[in-house]
């Protein structure tokens, strides 16, 4: 802040510990010099308890076969190949507890095969965009023969997918070895190639930077000191040191490694606080659908406790002017993967706190259709009363296909009865009724006296061509959003379909309602860019088959 002198909290230092961070350790060669076969020697140090061994590729496929190797002592974690299921096993590894007092070891082998990895899944979402975009604006579609340039926004998304895989290696608290295949390249100079030859890691450019010592394998028993930072060992600075009789237990010795500290002492660089700085200078910042957005908390990542989201929803819901707006504000503020992640107790049951907005959005709207088309006589009153007991009573059941897409749009109600309340929205800090008291257990005194005059429905009159033509459009929306549930169109539509064919209006409400839920479950499918464009598009969207078509793999066709 300029023009500021003044601390703006609380400091202290402290006095350096002089501790070696567990060193990372980056084995680079070229094809069958040793650096699997050296890996698994390391793991016969007595100064590691366990050695946790994550093989990625299936280019060699060593890991089961060295396991014969006298001294061997590795565990293999296991993955499905996926990138998540790669990042969990990570994640699975650096949580284990030490062994025998000793601090475990981490193999990753190799690096280079999870950044190739990550290049083809971005070559392979270029190619799709590529294809959107050729359907969007009419062109034609690019073939597997038509080169497709990988913008730079995917190479960053790359570059962060890495990235996660080595946060989360830092926070290991014993020694990591990095395997790594290593070319020989042509040499440039300004830009230009040479007749010089040198030796390139293949794997994300900034690696070298990232790791405590690298170690090139040249040929079998031919091992080179390229770069360490360490203060036990004298290295002549910008001189590649031959490293005779290399062996993992040396190289640990030679680092430290026995006196080194418990975690690695660093501080993360956090560029996202900087979004937290522009909301904290602009308190005043109002959400598109008018309602204040959350300050967010100061110094910390925007993180949403399961208190707090019960209250925000709690909140949206008892606002008298729009609750549905204010629910929207929610999910738009916090977003959906944030919102999926917290848990809150509703009188449908624990649910994440996103299935809980879906629920009450679609709640809302089947009273507002109620209200529009009018309730039977004696109904409306009397279903408002029961609502309110049912909010504290059990939640109603829902078959095993209804709970499984629950995260991704509400489980549909039926209409009301004279005996069949449609439950409350959730009310996050209500208790819960005793196990023997349910909404019918209820004397004639509490019944309501008040009776609303029943209303008749007015004809509805002949549409427009220009609301034939909406009606359509929210018809294949419709369509779509119940394709991405994996349901019948009859089945997404049921709760609006009882009477007979939906109004305009209804059927627009019922849409809408439904897009957040739809947009979510595209986001966790991966399909983020079709998931943002399609919460962005008009209302009705006349080319929503089109957009969709690439998705279903041309199965929907433009009427």
């Amino acid at each position: 802040m300029p023009g500021t002198t003044t601390p703006l909290r609380e400091r202290r230092s402290r006095m350096p510990t002089g501790l070696p961070n567990p060193p990372m350790i980056l084995l680079a060669g070229q094809e069958k010099t040793g650096k699997s076969h050296e890996a698994v020697l390391g793991t016969s140090s007595d100064l590691v308890g366990m050695t946790y061994w994550i093989e990625i590729g299936g280019l060699e496929g060593t890991a089961d076969y060295y396991g014969r190797i006298k001294g061997a002592r590795y565990e293999i974690v296991e993955h499905d190949g996926t990138y998540q299921d790669i990042l969990d096993a990570v994640r699975w590894a650096v949580a284990q507890p030490p062994v025998d007092g000793k601090a475990n070891m981490i193999v990753v082998d190799n690096v280079s095969n999870l950044w190739d990895m990550l290049s083809d899944e971005q070559a392979l979402y270029a190619r799709r965009r590529a294809v959107w975009k050729a359907q969007e604006n009419r062109r034609r579609v690019p073939t597997l023969d038509d080169p497709v340039v990988v913008d730079p926004d995917l190479w960053n998304r790359a570059k962060d997918r890495w990235g996660e895989i080595l946060w989360l290696l830092r926070r290991h608290s014993g020694p990591t070895l990095l395997l790594a295949r290593q070319e020989i390249v042509t040499a440039f100079e300004n830009d230009k190639p040479t007749r010089n030859r040198t030796r390139k890691i293949k794997a994300e450019k900034n690696l070298p930077a990232a790791v405590d010592a690298i170690v090139e394998l040249h040929s079998l028993g031919e091992a080179y000191l390229t770069g360490v930072r360490t203060l036990h060992w004298e290295i002549k600075p910008g001189e590649s040191t031959r490293f005779d009789d290399f062996s993992i237990d040396e190289l640990l010795r030679r680092l430290g490694f026995e006196e080194a500290a418990t975690a690695r002492q660093v501080t993360e660089s956090r560029p996202e606080a900087y979004l937290d700085e522009q909301q904290n200078q602009h308190p005043q910042q109002q959400s598109p659908q008018g309602q204040p957005q959350p300050a967010p908390q100061a110094g910390k990542h925007p993180r949403l406790a399961d208190e707090q989201a019960a209250k925000l929803v709690r909140q949206a819901l008892e606002d008298g002017n729009d609750p549905e707006a204010c629910l929207h504000a929610i999910r738009q503020e916090w977003g959906v993967r944030t919102l999926q992640q917290v848990v809150i107790t509703t009188p449908w049951g624990e649910m994440s706190a996103d299935a809980a907005i879906t629920r009450s959005l679609a709640y809302i709207k089947e009273r507002a259709d109620q209200k529009q088309q009018g309730a039977p006589h004696g109904q409306g009153n009397t279903s408002a009363q029961q609502g309110q007991r049912a909010s504290n009573g059990p939640p109603p059941e829902q078959t095993g296909q209804e709970q499984a897409r629950a995260h991704v749009a509400p489980a549909e109600q039926s209409p009301p009865g004279e005996t069949d309340a449609p439950p409350l929205p959730p009310d996050p800090q209500a208790d819960e009724a005793p196990p023997n008291e349910s909404a019918e257990e209820t004397s004639a005194a509490e019944e309501p006296q008040d009776v609303v005059p029943p209303v008749t429905a007015r004809p509805r009159r002949s549409r427009t061509k220009n609301e034939g033509i909406a009606y359509q459009a929210l018809m294949d929306e419709a369509e779509v959003q119940a394709r991405v549930k994996c349901i019948t169109v009859g089945e997404h539509l049921g709760a609006i379909s009882e009477d007979g064919e939906p109004g305009l209006a209804t059927l627009r409400d019922f849409v809408r309602a439904h897009r957040d839920g739809v947009a979510a479950a595209l986001a966790e499918a991966g399909e983020t860019e079709l998931a943002d464009a399609y919460r962005a598009a008009p209302m009705p969207d006349v080319q929503i088959t089109k957009k969709f078509a690439a998705y279903f793999g041309a199965a929907l066709v433009t009427q």
